[in-house]
């Protein structure tokens, strides 16, 4: 059974940018460049009948072109960190197009999600690491942004049952057009 969930790729100028933050923090296991992505929605595993009908229903979104912009570093796990991330600026079109993939699922009869979609790209999974050491990393690494760029579809990953994820193959794209 296929591992599935939706995502955005990351420009391989912005990958090499993030990827260049790396380094200098006891227990991370860094992402490789090529995994960098901002996840839509993740489903998890599912038979191939379903994957098939999200395959298909995701055909169906028409959405135009999105604009990002990574405007942050942060860390997720208050009191015991797993992971760091860059975060994605705020914007009114990508939380409508995950807003609407949700209505898909949710149609397909996928549970809702419980957490609130905050848009990033994870860069390291962490063990062992204390917040003093996350803290200290974000510190040195305050102010950090990259340029914008401008997402021209989505995509449909599946990935295999691994430690931290990865590799993440595209399945489907749909393009995103004016």
């Amino acid at each position: 059974m296929p591992r599935l969930f939706t995502g955005l790729e990351i420009p391989s100028t912005i990958a090499t940018q993030l990827s260049l933050l790396r380094g200098g923090l006891r227990g991370a296991r860094w992402i490789d460049p090529e995994n960098y992505h901002i996840t839509l929605r993740y489903m998890g595993e599912v038979d191939d009948r379903i994957a098939d009908e999200v395959a298909f229903e995701l055909g169906r979104v028409r959405r135009e072109p999105v604009s990002l912009t990574i405007q942050e570093l942060g860390s997720f796990g208050s009191g015991k960190p797993h992971s760091l991330w860059a975060g994605v600026k705020p914007c009114p079109a990508l939380f409508e197009m995950q807003a609407e993939q949700e209505r898909i699922l949710r149609r397909l009869g996928f549970a809702a999600q419980t957490r609130r979609y905050t848009p990033h790209i994870t860069l390291a999974r962490l063990k062992g690491t204390s917040d003093h050491e996350v803290a200290s990393w974000l510190s040195m690494r305050s102010g950090y942004s990259a340029q914008q760029f401008t997402v021209e579809r989505f995509v449909l990953f599946s990935s295999r049952s691994s430690v931290g994820g990865g590799p993440y193959l595209v399945e489907e794209a749909y393009p995103l057009a004016a």
